[in-house]
């Protein structure tokens, strides 16, 4: 007789689960998947550790991202990388940006984390929130908003934003429309915004130095050009579901930390992991090449050998998540920081490992910002490694206007930014009936160089 009840009951609590299985499944479809719909990042930076962190003491920061892509449902990621105590968020919101703190009125939503207005981060680890439902467009601003209700050193940050953003008085001031306060150019604990995009989607990520990161150029202007590749992809509807996404660090090297940690370290942590992440383009190795001998640690000098066999540990790597890779050749940066500084022993280094970029099919693919820049300065050096004869350069600096020939220092300021734009430029590449050969490879519509 226990033998029967003990069946009937374990019948009784089977019954019960597969009908609660056949009520909750399809809610939770909708809710995750929404009908072939998924997470895709439409911004993204990366945190670096900074020895002068920003006091916050019971206030608001308020801070201004700009998208690549769109979506109806939006959520953020916050980051405790380097603060070695717990941070407390006491609130957090999204809206659509007005200008300066302004938010756009009726856009300001209320962010919860699994359920709750607060959330403790704990040191090292990383949070992301629920999801909300806001229009955000694609190049539009968002203005996130986190209330840290405690005394905090903001050590974990983004260091060169370019971007204003916005310390309160004290106080919560995620739902104000507007506030007064102090400014700032970096990002604090935000590392992330994804929105909901069709199954389809795709990411590319950016991973470099300053090129990519915008050291040098106007604030404010979104002149990064990983942000005039976004315009370019949204400029036609084949690719206007592909994002960009740019955690680049300038001073960041291939091999060693230095400004924040280096990509052989940070690559599971700042790229890899990016929410619907399938392309990588690499652009990286001058800094490798020029710090050593410009702050004086011989002892971190590297050969053209090494830095391209840290080229091949991020191919092998992201390969294995599944991401195609394509590798940018280096800049010229004759004549930076100042003029004979750059010596033919790091320029030969240069020249090596754009050689392997170019012509040793590692990459699945090969952009040549490099080609671009030197053409518009007049060249270094043509294919034969030869000197060019000079011409009058139509690159400019954002502070120093042109480039003399004599000078081919090549920073990443608005003008400059332009040229990338055309040398990483995506346009569509149908097969011989015109149609598209596979939306979801960059290749597919990337005009590639070399």
């Amino acid at each position: 007789m226990a033998s029967w009840s003990g069946r009937f009951l374990a019948r009784a609590i089977a019954l019960s689960l597969t009908a609660a299985v056949l009520l909750v499944h399809p809610v939770l479809l909708a809710t995750e998947q929404e009908e072939g719909r998924g997470w895709l990042g439409t911004w993204a930076v990366s945190p670096q550790a900074v020895a002068d962190p920003l006091p916050i003491n019971g206030q608001t920061l308020r801070q201004i991202v700009h998208t690549s892509i769109g979506g109806d449902t939006v959520r953020i990621r916050l980051s405790n990388t380097y603060v070695t105590g717990d941070v407390v968020v006491g609130a957090a919101s999204v809206a659509l940006s007005a200008g300066g703190a302004a938010t756009v009125d009726g856009t300001t939503r209320s962010l919860r984390f699994n359920g709750s207005p607060t959330i403790t981060i704990s040191p090292g680890t990383l949070v992301v929130s629920d999801p909300v439902r806001l229009w955000v467009p694609a190049l539009g601003d968002v203005a996130v908003s986190i209330y840290l209700p405690g005394d905090v050193g903001a050590t974990t940050r983004h260091d060169v934003g370019l971007q204003t953003n916005y310390l309160s008085a004290p106080g919560d001031f995620t739902d104000a429309n507007d506030f007064s306060g102090t400014t700032t150019q970096s990002y604090h604990f935000l590392t992330a915004v994804e929105v909901r995009a069709s199954n389809k989607s795709r990411a590319v990520v950016t991973v470099g130095d300053s090129v990519p990161d915008k050291f040098a150029s106007t604030p404010d202007m979104n002149q990064r050009w990983p942000n005039l590749l976004a315009e370019r992809l949204q400029s036609h509807e084949r690719t206007s579901d592909v994002a960009v996404l740019n955690p680049g660090v300038s001073g960041n090297r291939v091999l060693h930390d230095l400004v924040g940690t280096g990509s052989l370290f940070r690559l599971d942590r700042d790229v890899l992991v990016q929410t619907g992440a399938a392309h990588l383009i690499v652009l990286q190795g001058n800094v490798d090449i020029l710090i050593p001998d410009l702050i004086g640690i011989p002892t971190q000098n590297v050969s053209a050998a090494q830095i391209i066999q840290g080229h091949r540990q991020i191919i092998d790597r992201a390969r294995a998540m599944g991401r195609r890779v394509y590798g940018g050749t280096l800049n010229p940066v004759e004549g930076f920081p100042f003029p004979g500084f750059w010596t033919t022993v790091m320029e030969a280094k240069r020249q090596a490992v754009n050689h392997w970029i170019r012509t040793s099919r590692a990459y699945d693919a090969v952009v040549s910002p490099e080609a671009h820049l030197r053409e518009a300065a007049g060249p270094l050096e043509d294919r034969g490694g030869r000197q060019g004869p000079p011409r009058t350069p139509r690159l400019t600096d954002s502070s120093s206007g042109p480039f003399p020939h004599t000078l081919r220092v090549v920073t990443p300021s608005a003008a400059n930014n332009a040229v990338l734009k055309r040398g990483i430029a995506m346009r569509s590449s149908p097969d011989r009936a015109g149609r598209m050969r596979d939306k979801r490879d960059i290749v597919a519509f990337m005009k590639l160089l070399d």
